[in-house]
């Protein structure tokens, strides 16, 4: 195939002059008009006569209108062209908001950098296996071995077919990689073409259970862990991986194999809620929510940590990870073996403008970017769970964030807090004995609870976290949401507001450019969907960290609407179709308990609430109510146990009837709006 591109479409160099003055989005007219413009400035600035001035003018703003229609319209047609790709659409927001300009690297600084990134990784991989290894040599215990696999094996990847890989190819999001040789357009344009033929090469894969080899080689990315980090700092980037979408593919295709096998088998953690249908950040704390309410009712405190671990995914023991997909999952045969041809004899190089560093091997770790990776290291962890309970800790994991959870009261306090030392030591123990580094001094630890709790608790200004001593902070921040002593959720909902007002800063500044529904898009995509991230777990907090959101919301419409500062925000969240923060909130809430007695997904969520049996047959029987468990705190309302069945109870039965979540959405909404 690089034959025929390189016969019939070779490669040309060209030289274009990139700086802040790139105005490739001028059309043809607009560019007339700044020549016409440039001609009657320089006329008048040698006539200074009246007419000319006048006829500046007049030219200069013939040139401001048409440079105006020229990027909106140039805007209106990039997101024309994105339109129905979430990603593409919010990467054109991105653009359009926030036009930064990259730093440019001279040739020798890319050489440098691209060298030292890889350097650095390979370094910091060695650093941390010497570490383990050193740690290891002071303990002889023997290793947390889980539950062995019970049931049917997987011992061959079944063929595909030309129709699968071409709805691979035309319904999943495939991103661009710098390494194709082949564009992801042409792909999905030609899907006819190619689509057998990748069928063939995976099928041949499959049947000689080896990866290929040309697609083991990966091209690292160094991305900012955090925003605001230094970017000064090596240690402030993580390396990803770009793969060929063909290799991409070709893991989707087993993806699709191994995963329904996983998630049947009992040793597949059920507190794991990424990269699993049904199951989000949203869902998971709402979990560990659910147990800090349900506590507090119970006149406990709890105590949450928050574990980081170190490069978990490029760390992985290629060996250990196989045995136990065969001893704890049933992948053994062809299938084990074609998942070790995928893991081993791996390679990476890092690129920076023209210039690549020198490949280096993979000895341990899955590709951060890949398909599989995702799968392949929950698994590795799954025995953490088991570990966990045994020591009377209760837990909730989302990929490698781990958060333990042990209730107290001012009586036993001293107990919960040894069993959360022991539980922590001995996990740092498995990890150290799995090739894994748990870093305890980065652990975060903070205490939640009721006031009258938190008073008691007051006395308690360290915890033991794996071996270290940690502070008690006043508050932890875990997968995206700020979680407060109090539960209050105000810093959250500060940290929403300073980010949402940043972003509608920007559209205001390029608002007059943009149509009323280009404008709405706009908002909707990029902060409209901060307001809605796990906004559920905000049910019952208190009024002050609602007007916060409110605010934020109040000051997007206006902005849409182009509206004045002080307008009054209720027509115009009407005008938009945009119900109040708080109606956002029952809506979620709603819809999470819908999609969870429909499917009964995620299983944790679902065992927390049940129908309601009414002592006599009722005329909603075909819709039934849920059973509201009796609590004796305001706190404990906010609970999803006690949160879900009164927002579901609440809701007229010709809603709670709906057959389809799209049908419930369009009438719960429809429902809620009057009221808002």
């Amino acid at each position: 195939m690089t034959r025929i591109l390189d016969k019939h479409a070779p490669l040309k160099s060209t030289t274009r002059r990139v700086g802040r003055n790139d105005c490739r989005w001028l059309s043809t007219e607009a560019r007339d008009a700044k020549r016409r413009c440039r001609r009657r400035e320089r006329r008048y600035r040698r006539t200074k006569s009246t007419a000319d001035r006048l006829a500046f003018q007049a030219e200069r703003k013939a040139a401001r209108d048409a440079i105006t229609r020229s990027r909106s319209d140039t805007i209106s047609q990039r997101f024309s062209d994105v339109a129905g790709k979430p990603a593409a659409t919010w990467q054109a927001v991105r653009d359009v908001l926030h036009r930064g300009h990259r730093p440019v690297y001279t040739d020798d600084q890319c050489r440098t950098l691209a060298g030292g990134f890889s350097q650095y990784f390979t370094d910091k991989l060695e650093r941390i296996h010497q570490s383990i290894s050193n740690c290891l040599q002071q303990s002889s215990q023997p290793a947390f071995c889980g539950r062995r696999h019970t049931g049917p094996t997987l011992s061959q990847l079944s063929p595909t077919t030309a129709a699968e890989v071409r709805k691979a190819l035309t319904t999943t999001q495939l991103k661009p990689s710098p390494v194709d040789v082949l564009p992801t357009a042409l792909l999905r344009s030609s899907v006819d073409i190619f689509a057998p033929v990748i069928a063939h090469i995976a099928n041949l894969s499959f049947s000689q259970h080896r990866f290929p080899s040309a697609f083991k080689t990966a091209q690292v990315l160094p991305l900012l862990k955090k925003p605001g980090m230094d970017k000064e700092q090596m240690s402030s980037y993580r390396p990803i991986s770009n793969l060929t979408t063909v290799s991409k593919v070709i893991e989707r295709l087993v993806l699709e194999r191994v995963r329904p096998h996983l998630l049947k088998s009992p040793s597949y953690p059920r507190l794991q809620s990424a990269y699993r249908s049904g199951h989000s950040t949203e869902t998971a704390l709402l979990h560990v929510m659910n147990s800090v309410f349900a506590a507090a009712d119970d006149k406990k405190a709890t105590v949450l940590v928050g574990l980081d671990l170190s490069a978990a995914f490029d760390t992985i023991n290629h060996d250990v990870l196989i045995g136990r997909l065969e001893q704890q999952f049933g992948v053994d045969g062809g299938a084990s073996s074609w998942l070790r041809s995928y893991l081993t004899d791996r390679q990476q190089f890092v690129k920076l403008g023209e210039h690549s560093s020198d490949v280096s091997r993979c000895v341990s770790g899955v590709p951060q970017g890949s398909v599989l990776g995702p799968l392949l290291y929950t698994a590795y962890v799954a025995p953490i769970g088991d570990l966990i309970v045994s020591h009377g800790v209760a837990y909730h994991t989302f990929a490698d964030d781990t958060q333990l959870l042990v209730t107290m009261n001012s009586s036993d306090a001293a107990p919960a807090l040894n069993r959360l030392s022991n539980c922590s030591a001995a996990l740092r123990l498995w990890f150290l004995q799995n090739d894994l580094q748990l870093n305890a001094d980065k652990s975060e630890v903070v205490i939640l609870g009721s006031a009258p709790q938190l008073r008691s608790a007051a006395a308690i200004s360290t915890v033991d976290v794996a071996g270290s001593t940690l502070q008690v902070a006043p508050k932890l921040k875990s997968l995206g949401v700020t979680i407060d002593a109090h539960l209050r959720f105000d810093s959250h909902a500060r940290d929403v507001a300073r980010a949402c007002n940043y972003h509608t800063r920007a559209l205001r500044h390029v608002r007059s450019l943009l149509t009323d529904d280009l404008a709405q898009t706009v908002a909707c995509s990029i902060v409209a969907s901060r307001l809605d991230y796990c906004n559920a777990v905000l049910y019952g907090a208190p009024a002050a960290s609602f007007d916060v959101l409110q605010r934020v919301q109040n000051n997007l419409a206006r902005v849409v609407c182009q509206s004045r500062g002080r307008t009054d925000a209720r027509p115009l969240l009407r005008s938009l179709h945009w119900l109040p923060v708080r109606q956002r909130v029952t809506y979620k809430m709603a819809t999470l308990t819908f999609k969870v007695m429909s499917s009964s997904t995620p299983a944790y969520l679902s065992d927390l609430i049940e129908t309601a049996t009414p002592a006599r047959p009722l005329r909603s029987s075909d819709a039934p109510l849920l059973s509201v468990p009796r609590v004796r705190t305001e706190l404990a309302r906010r609970a999803f146990s006690v949160a879900a069945p009164q927002t579901w109870n609440s809701l007229p039965t010709d809603i709670r009837s709906c057959p389809t979540l799209l049908t419930f959405k369009h009438h719960l909404k429809t429902h809620l709006f009057p009221h808002s």
